[in-house]
């Protein structure tokens, strides 16, 4: 456990320290604030001398700006973090030749892997919970409302996922150091791999689906549900249309389903009239439980095949 933390700290150290992070942190800052302050401005202008509706505090993240909303900046851009602080984690120290030193202290490889992951972690909820702060106070002096505590926990919630999220790409980024012996060629590798989530999975699910309707030949209302169903399953082979799903249930108490087309039958039409107001906390977690469960196993598996691969590399070869 000892040799755990002296890594953690080793690695906070260098986190904190670097010019990478302190770019990096400064870019999304800024990019969340920008957007925060125009959506903000847009809600106190249109209900200025109107009564504030409820959890009128989370449309800040939801809300678009002038291009994307807080929860689909993060969603999209939320991946670099992740990849960005781990593509070198063990490639880098190998070709400077201090792994092999590091290992020959008396401290363990499995030391070495789960300390880099966690010290990423720590690091990863550090800046989401500074730049949910930041935009909290902003929204906080610019719309002028006071969050609930129901709103306070929702965005607690949105948080936590936001974090495993981000995780996930650190996860990847920390398998490729270990893969490649090249950081460039680890940098490409996770890079490639989140495009690959984040553009080609969706376009993808359009051809899967345009190809099942030509083939049916059919432009019913049938089709069409057919055809969003086939999306969908398709699309949340990735981890962000997981995370989006997940994190747009949560911020909108309004939303009662995480799918965007709902087939209207009469027990639907029962339900959706039996909840026509805003779902509580509980009922929003109970809904996205699966995807949450889903990104935590994504990133478990993700991180123990890291780990099986750098302990069973020869101690020569590091």
């Amino acid at each position: 456990m000892n040799g755990v933390r002296a890594i953690i700290r080793k690695e906070l150290a260098d986190h904190f320290s670097s010019y990478r992070f302190i770019i990096l942190f400064a870019l999304i800052a800024m990019v969340s604030l920008i957007t925060v302050y125009m959506v903000g401005l847009n809600i106190r202008n249109e209900l200025e001398g109107v009564a504030k509706p409820k959890f009128i505090f989370l449309m800040l993240f939801t809300s678009s700006g002038a291009l994307f909303s807080l929860v689909q900046f993060v969603a999209f851009f939320g991946p670099l973090i992740g990849l960005i602080l781990g593509f070198d984690a063990i490639n880098r120290e190998r070709n400077d030749g201090t792994l092999s030193k590091l290992l020959s202290q008396p401290i363990y490889r499995d030391v070495v892997i789960n300390g880099k992951f966690l010290a990423g972690v720590i690091t990863i909820t550090v800046m989401l919970v500074s730049i949910v702060m930041l935009v909290t106070g902003l929204g906080l002096s610019i719309v002028g409302v006071i969050p609930g505590m129901e709103e306070f926990w929702r965005i607690f919630v949105y948080l936590i996922i936001s974090i495993i999220y981000v995780s996930f790409w650190l996860g990847v980024s920390i398998l490729f150091s270990i893969i490649f012996r090249s950081i460039a060629t680890s940098a490409l590798a996770a890079l490639a791999v989140w495009i690959f989530f984040s553009f080609f999975i969706s376009l993808g699910a359009s051809v899967v689906a345009n190809a099942f309707l030509s083939e049916s030949g059919e432009s019913t209302p049938e089709a069409v549900v057919k055809r969003a169903k086939i999306v969908r399953g398709v699309s949340l082979a990735s981890p962000m249309q997981l995370y989006t799903s997940a994190t747009a249930t949560i911020i909108d108490p309004t939303r009662k389903t995480t799918r965007s087309i709902v087939a209207m039958g009469p027990m639907e039409q029962m339900s959706m009239s039996r909840f026509s107001g805003p779902l509580s906390l509980s009922q929003s977690v109970f809904i996205v439980m699966p995807y949450i469960v889903t990104l935590i196993a994504v990133t478990l598996i993700c991180f123990g095949i890291s780990y099986l691969v750098f302990m069973r590399q020869e101690i020569r070869s590091l």
